[in-house]
């Protein structure tokens, strides 16, 4: 226990994006002092937004994990002040809706409206439906624990989560080892193929999907109103209030390592920063590629690194439109609709698939009677080289054209929009590398398929102390949940390395 005449430790958290933040509130309450080093000039990472033509654009969440009351990501959700009790969500009943041929189905909150709607477009495909439904209900018992690292756990931990996840091993048995495209050839149903394999990529382990679903199904993954980034400034707010200190436009340029112990930071301006902690939230091909010698790099990220087929990661091809605040209201169908499109090119790829996705549930994304809709066209590795091997020139271009081609899709298959449809914006995969040191634009970590085993590091870096990892690359699929989780399991490591109560 430390006296009053000794002097409060320092942590450097490299990022102030969820993880940091959330690295760096955790790290408050156990005393530390915490500084937040950020090279762009705002909170949030990829949990942002932005403004074009005085309409609000929200990048990231679709849906968060973790909203429930009573699960333990809710808890520390509320920890970090990104929810509270008193948090409005958005009003939504449905995860999504595929369309195919004229003909739609969606996956409504309530399984067994799903599985009516389902059977009535597909009676061929009852049992196979059936049984999709039932591993749903299962998948509910997916949860996320969020009280401290597996790598602390106890044999009781253990039985606990045993106990309460007794069906889910019934979920991996039948859908860990297959992937979404040959889980969607169990349907006669080209309607249900499609829908099975549009919202998540094709080579995902399907039990992916069904986790996700029931995610929505169960009322653990609801949307916070206010969009993504007032949800990472109420994070910042936290930060601020309890005395954190975060430092924007500061990027880091290396962390320096002593006798095998981390001393602090240099920043991109040459400055260096001491500490008696550091806590790097970035994405880990930056973190291992110029903070810290390749030679460090944990021998599960250098196998998924390695093999991109087993491995691959996900960005996409996102454009932007205002449209009357009307548009798809009352028609029985989702906020997201998957459509088929005439064929896009990108490089040497075709695209026949699209969602559109409608804001208007929150006000932020609504102005004078119009709303904000956007669309993707999912990109993976293959795609990151093409627009990477572009000239400047070459991209603006790529960019340009595209864009008029979403736009055009949008009123083939909505032509009530024909007139009214205004473009905001576009971004690429190019967008998430630039503004956030994203491994080929990915917005999320590694894709667990079933080729490749679960990517996941211990926090920590063999052959050097004093520096805790976070962020989502440490364990996939990523996403916010593992970034809020894995900044409290640092500090954590930390607190057990001074044989410090853990339970913070």
């Amino acid at each position: 226990m430390r006296t009053s005449n000794e002097r409060t430790e320092k942590v450097v958290v490299i990022g102030g994006g969820i993880a940091g933040l959330s690295a760096g509130i955790y790290a408050l309450d156990a005393g530390f002092e915490v500084e937040i080093y950020e090279k762009n000039r705002v909170p949030g990472g990829e949990c942002i937004g932005w403004n074009r033509k005085g309409y609000h654009i929200d990048n990231c969440i679709h849906w968060l994990t973790g909203t429930k009351k009573g699960t333990e990501l809710y808890d520390v959700w509320k920890r970090v002040g990104a929810l509270s009790d008193d948090t409005e969500y958005a009003a939504l009943d449905s995860f999504y809706t595929s369309t195919y041929n004229g003909v739609s189905v969606t996956l409504w909150n309530d399984l067994k409206k799903t599985e009516e709607e389902l059977i009535k477009v597909s009676p061929e495909d009852e049992e196979e439906i059936k049984k999709f439904i039932q591993h749903v209900e299962y998948s509910k018992q997916c949860r996320i624990p969020a009280k401290k690292p597996m790598d602390m756990w106890g044999i009781r931990d253990y039985i606990k989560t045993g106990m309460t996840m007794k069906d889910f091993p019934k979920v991996m048995k039948e859908f860990g080892k297959i992937s979404l495209e040959d889980y969607a050839k169990r349907f006669k149903s080209p309607l249900l193929q499609k829908m099975v394999t549009d919202y998540l990529p094709k080579s995902y382990s399907a039990y992916a999907f069904l986790v996700s679903y029931a995610t929505m199904a169960d009322g653990n993954g609801n949307i916070p109103m206010g969009a993504s980034l007032q949800m990472s400034l109420r994070m910042e707010k936290k930060f601020k209030d309890k005395g954190g200190v975060i430092r924007y436009g500061c990027g880091v340029d290396k962390i320096n390592v002593e006798n095998k112990i981390a001393t602090g930071v240099t920043l991109e301006d040459g400055s260096f920063v001491a500490a008696d902690y550091v806590i790097p939230t970035v994405d880990t091909a930056l973190l291992f590629g110029r903070m810290l010698s390749k030679d460090y790099l944990p021998k599960e990220l250098k196998v998924a690194y390695e093999d991109e087929k087993a491995y691959p990661a996900t960005s996409g091809f996102q454009v932007a439109f205002a449209v009357d605040e009307n548009f798809n209201r009352n028609k029985g169908v989702s906020e997201t609709v998957f459509i088929d499109i005439d064929p896009i090119k990108i490089g040497d790829r075709l695209f026949d698939r699209m969602y559109v996705k409608a804001y208007g549930y929150d006000p932020v994304c609504v102005k004078d009677g119009r709303q904000v809709i956007q669309t993707c066209i999912t990109q993976t590795d293959e795609d990151y080289y093409y627009w990477k091997s572009l000239s400047r020139e070459e991209y603006d271009v790529l960019k340009d054209r595209l864009s008029k081609e979403v736009e055009d899709r949008i009123k083939k298959a909505f032509p009530e929009v024909e007139s009214t449809i205004e473009f905001l914006d576009a971004w690429t995969p190019l967008t998430y590398e630039r503004y956030c040191n994203a491994y080929h634009g990915s917005y999320m970590s590694f894709i667990t398929t079933p080729q490749g085993k679960q990517v996941k590091m211990k926090g920590q870096v063999k052959g050097i102390k004093n520096l805790y990892v976070a962020g989502q690359w440490t364990s996939a699929p990523g996403g916010l949940p593992v970034a809020v989780t894995s900044g409290k399991f640092a500090v954590q490591r930390i607190l057990k390395s001074q044989h410090r109560d853990i339970d913070i």
